[in-house]
This record gives structure tokens, C-alpha cells and sequence, in this order.
């Protein structure tokens, strides 16, 4: 029988976000709504005084911040609420209405940094004298100044921001086709028993031990996908594409560039992570071969890459406890760090199951009012991570909220992920820690290599995949099924070896990976796992002093550039050292595997 996925309206309260804690009803919302409606004719009034006085560009910097916390609850709630049920009109209408008048205020103050440029140093200097406040934005102010190359006239920008809305089309359009519009046939046991197929069960079944099951649900997926390719195809292509013209358009010599500029992050570090892991390939094609063997098959196929290689042991982990063992992995963080992990279990800032329409995966998003967690548990250890994870996500947004102003508030992408995978790497050595059965602890090792398998390993050939998509397409060659095909298989060979077979529908898998519509950020989960697996080892071992560096950075947001901030905890990021080094401890831990697989 298979298990019935209730509707949004059948969901139990409890295990459902406050919502109502930005907004107490849609009313309240659509009041918001309107005195962002109104904001373009408020910033017109700047326009073309911000040099004129000290005072007049504290006024407009102070209105910047208003706006951004406006938007950050109108836009915030609309999209949450949207994710409740991606098929609901009335959220997606709602969502559209605030990015509309987020677009609105992007060109109505698209003179704010031509007119910012063109203020000398020496007035500007004058300014910070005069007005004391000012000081707060003097990093702001500084960041813009120093992109001069990159800032276009003030029609130009108003031009630009104007488009805004239909660069999120490729993003807007694949979301609703994959969440809402694609339906998968159900999966097949080896008794004959049927199971649904969604994104929210999908990787569960894969981690099913019944072999029959996961090669249904494997060819359910890319069967529905191999459908609709050439829209996959068009939509990523579409994508690449408005990279580029905005690429193009503010003269960086790539979309690559472009990108890690605004996180004032070096290129190398993207290409020294693919050069990293491809000198390490070796320990990969050993766990595969591993892999192969302990699951005692003549062929590994990639539908045999998730479940996992000890049986018999019980993977069920209901919600409550799940929640208890993050908190209780996280002791070493100290009292102040699990307070807010405990709010946020008690004060509903999660979304917990899946339900029919829901946004698939799993997120954090940092709203001022507090940080809001969207997952899908499922019960299996996979969940269990990803709580601890998102969490960490949700802890490092309410302490940059907390500690920096506004305007520094919201952190890079490239440091993003260290909260989060910190937070797993050090429920993982609490596991390992209080397991004696070697069973489960070979379990459990599994589990990690698995995650240096998917979060080191395939978010690099991600990375590399989005980086040749948008190379080929800055050659102006085009992104066809066929093409995109043809590269997703090579790269899979590439990382995987010769000892598992590349089925042909991991070829599509492509077009089921949401973040090739994030722009560049699917390198920063691998330099991220490899940070954090620094940081957690720190912490372990040097305990409050690495605690205090570490919860420095987390209260960090942006104000110095993440290279820096990372230095701060104990970790350089700038160079390959800590690639080789978490890719020094995967081949320890194969290592380990075989010997407690031949006890």
C-alpha cells in the first residue's frame, strides 16, 4: 500500500513554520505591499542630490536599509508561503507582486552608484568628518567604489535593473516545471508493491536495500525528465544565457568572473578546487571498487550508489529524536550557540514534512525576524544531517543579524556553507564517538564517506559541468539535450572510473539539479565541506578558544571579504591545502571501512 502524502491543509500545526511571526495574516502583507509601492517616488527624490551633503546621503543609505528589511519580510513571507504548496496561484501571485516592486525600486535608484562614483574622494572624506554615522558605511561605500570599471552610466544601470524581473524568468520557470508540473510514475518493489516517486521520496528509495525498487524508482525519475530534455534544455540554456548579457554588459571578461567578483573571491579558488579533487581521484575510484564489493554485485550501476554498504541496521529516526541528537552533537559549541538551536526547535522556525505541492529539498533562509528552515524529513539518517545542517545555516544568519548593521548583515555565499556542513561534521564525530558496534559504526562511516562521495566529489563535477555549460556557451556554442547529454556522461565517467556503469539515464540528471540556476554556487558546498571539515576538527581538539574564533566568524556577515573571514577561524581557503587534506582523511576513512568489514 503506498503512503498516503497529505495536502498542505492536513498538515499537523506543530510541524509546520510561524509564518504568522512576520506577518499575522495576508492583509498585513498587502499593506506592506503598498508602502513598497510607494518607495519609487520616495528614493526620485535623491535623485541627482546624493553628493550634496553629508546629511543627504546618510538620509538615502538609512532609506536603503528600511527598504532592505521591507523586502526582506514582504518578499520573504510571499516565498515561503509559495513553497507551502508551489501550486497554490495565490502565493505564486503574491511572490510575483513583491518581486515586482523589488524591481520597481532596483530602477528607481539605479542612479544610487553612478551618482556614489561620482562623488570625489576628498568630499566624500569631508563627509565621514561631518557626519559621524557615516562611518558604518564607509566599507559599503568603499566596495562600490572600487568596481568603477564594472558600474555603468545611470540609464544604463536603470536599464539593467529594469530587466531584473525577467533574468529570474530561467529560475522562476524551472521551478514551478519541476516542483509543480512533473508528475513520476510509481516505483516497484520486489514483492510488487508499488511506492510513490517524488522529489521528497526519491532519495530515500535510492537508499532503499531492495535493488529492484531502486532501479524502478532510478528509471521513474529520468524517465518522466527524458520527456521534457529539450525544455530541461532550453530553460538551462536560457539561463547561461542572461548570465552572459549581464556579464558581457558589465565588462568582465567571463560569467565566472562575474560572479565571484561579488563575493570578492579569487577564480583560482574555483579552478584550484577542480584541479584539487582531479589529483585525488584515486581514493574515489577505490570507494567505488569498495563500493562493488560489500554490496556483492558483478556491476555497480548508479542506482547503486546511495544505499548503503552495511545492512541490517535501523536507520529510522523519528523527528523528536533527530532533534535531540543535534543538540546533544553540538555540546561542544558551548551553551550560548545551542540557546538559539533550541529556540528554533521550540519556536516552529522549521517546516517539517513533505507534503503534496511542497517545495522540494531542504533550505534555510535568514529572515530579521528570525531564520526560517524548510525541510522534508523522512526519517532516515540523511535527514538527520540535514537538520543539523540547515540549522547551521538558520544559526549563522541570526548571529550576523544580531551582530552586524544591516548593511553588513547578510554574508557571502562562499561562506555559506561552512555553517552548515560544521555543524554535520561535528554530529558526525558524535556518532562516531558514542558507537561501540562495530556494525553501525561501519554504518555510520559510511555515511561520511558518502558525504565527502556527494558533497566533495559530485558538487565539483557539478561545478565543473556549470563552468564548461557557460564556457561553451561564451564560444557561442549552443546547450542542446544531445550536448548537455553527452557532457553530463563524460564527467561522470571522469569521476566515477571505469568499475560502475555509467547508466544512460544519469545522463539526464542535469535536469533535475536546481542549484545550475543559483549561478556559480554549487563550487562553494565543496570549498565549504572542506572548511568545515577543518573547522570542526578544531573545535574538537582546541575546544573555547576555536569555539570563540568560530562564532566570531558566524556573527561576521560581510564585513571583510570571506578569505579573511575564514583566516579568522583557522582556516585558509586561498590555498588547496584543505581540499587535500578533507580528501586525505576520505581515503583514511576507505581505509578503515575495509578493516572493519573484514572483522
Amino acid at each position: 500500500m503506498e503512503k498516503k502524502i497529505p495536502v498542505r491543509s492536513e498538515a499537523d500545526p506543530k510541524y509546520t513554520w510561524a509564518l504568522e511571526d512576520v506577518y499575522a495574516n495576508n492583509d498585513v502583507w498587502k499593506a506592506d505591499l503598498e508602502k513598497a509601492r510607494a518607495l519609487p517616488a520616495q528614493l526620485a527624490a535623491y535623485k541627482g542630490h546624493l553628493g550634496d551633503s553629508a546629511q543627504k546621503l546618510l538620509e538615502f543609505l538609512q532609506l536603503g536599509d528600511d527598504i532592505s528589511v521591507l523586502f526582506d519580510a514582504l518578499y520573504g513571507y510571499a516565498q515561503r508561503r509559495s513553497d507551502e504548496d508551489t501550486a497554490n496561484s495565490l502565493y505564486q501571485g503574491m511572490t510575483s507582486q513583491a518581486m515586482s516592486a523589488m524591481v520597481a525600486v532596483d530602477a528607481a535608484s539605479s542612479f544610487e552608484t553612478p551618482e556614489l562614483l561620482a562623488i570625489p574622494d576628498d568630499k566624500l572624506e569631508q563627509f565621514y568628518q561631518e557626519e559621524p554615522a557615516l562611518e558604518t558605511y564607509r566599507l559599503a561605500l568603499t566596495r562600490i567604489r572600487s568596481k568603477r570599471a564594472h558600474i555603468l552610466s545611470d540609464a544604463e544601470e536603470k536599464l539593467l535593473a529594469a530587466a531584473g524581473e525577467m533574468s529570474q524568468a530561467p529560475d522562476s520557470v524551472y521551478s514551478v516545471f519541476a516542483d509543480a508540473d512533473l508528475k513520476f510514475p510509481s516505483a516497484t518493489d520486489k514483492d510488487g508493491n508499488s511506492h510513490p516517486v517524488t522529489h521528497g521520496t526519491y532519495i530515500p528509495l535510492m537508499h532503499s536495500a531492495d535493488r529492484v525498487l531502486r532501479k524502478s524508482a532510478f528509471a521513474s525519475l529520468y524517465s518522466v525528465y527524458g520527456q521534457f530534455r529539450n525544455t530541461a534544455a532550453a530553460l538551462l540554456s536560457a539561463q547561461v544565457k542572461q548570465l552572459k548579457f549581464y556579464a558581457d554588459a558589465r565588462k568582465y571578461d567571463s560569467t565566472l568572473q562575474a560572479s565571484l567578483d561579488g563575493n570578492y573571491v579569487p577564480t583560482e579558488v574555483y579552478t584550484n578546487l577542480i584541479s584539487a579533487v582531479h589529483e585525488n581521484m584515486a581514493p574515489m575510484y577505490r570507494y567505488v571498487d569498495l563500493r562493488r564489493k560489500l554490496l556483492g554485485v558483478d556491476e555497480l550501476h548508479m542506482y547503486d550508489l546511495y544505499t548503503p554498504i552495511v545492512s541490517d541496521v535501523d536507520v529510522n529516526i523519528p523527528y523528536e529524536e533527530a532533534k535531540q541528537t543535534v543538540y546533544d552533537a553540538l555540546a561542544c559549541m558551548g551553551d550560548d550557540y545551542r540557546a538559539i538551536l533550541k529556540e528554533g526547535f521550540d519556536n516552529r522556525w522549521i517546516d517539517v514534512y513533505e507534503n503534496v505541492g511542497k517545495c522540494s529539498g531542504a533550505y534555510s533562509a535568514g529572515l530579521r525576524k528570525h531564520p526560517y528552515v524548510l525541510l522534508n524529513y523522512s526519517g532516515t539518517l540523511d535527514s538527520m544531517f540535514t537538520l543539523a545542517h540547515e540549522m547551521g545555516h538558520a544559526i549563522h544568519s541570526y548571529l550576523s543579524n544580531k551582530h552586524q548593521p544591516i548593511a553588513y548583515s547578510n554574508y557571502s555565499i562562499f561562506v555559506a556553507e561552512v555553517a552548515s556542513t560544521c555543524n554535520e561534521a561535528l554530529l558526525m564525530q558524535h556518532l562516531l564517538k558514542t558507537t561501540e558496534d562495530k556494525k553501525r559504526r561501519a554504518y555510520l562511516i559510511n555515511y561520511f564517506l558518502e558525504q565527502f562521495r556527494t558533497t566533495l566529489y559530485r558538487q565539483t563535477m557539478f561545478a565543473e559541468f556549470e563552468l564548461e555549460i557557460n564556457r561553451r556557451n561564451e564560444r557561442g556554442e549552443s546547450l542542446t539535450a544531445e550536448s548537455l547529454n553527452a557532457l553530463y556522461h563524460e564527467l561522470n565517467h571522469q569521476y566515477f572510473g571505469d568499475d560502475i556503469v555509467i547508466d544512460k539515464e544519469i545522463d539526464l540528471e542535469w535536469a533535475r539539479i536546481p542549484h545550475f540556476y543559483y549561478d556559480y554556487y554549487v563550487y562553494q558546498y565543496a570549498t565549504g565541506y572542506s572548511a568545515a571539515i577543518a573547522l570542526s576538527r578544531r573545535i574538537l581538539k582546541e575546544g573555547a578558544p576555536a569555539v570563540k574564533d568560530y562564532i566570531h566568524f558566524l556573527s561576521g556577515g560581510c564585513s571583510t571579504d570571506p578569505i579573511s573571514l575564514l583566516r579568522g577561524a583557522g582556516v585558509d581557503m586561498a590555498s588547496t591545502a584543505p581540499i587535500h587534506d578533507a580528501l586525505q582523511l576520505f581515503d583514511e576513512l576507505i581505509t578503515e571501512m575495509e578493516q572493519l568489514m573484514e572483522e
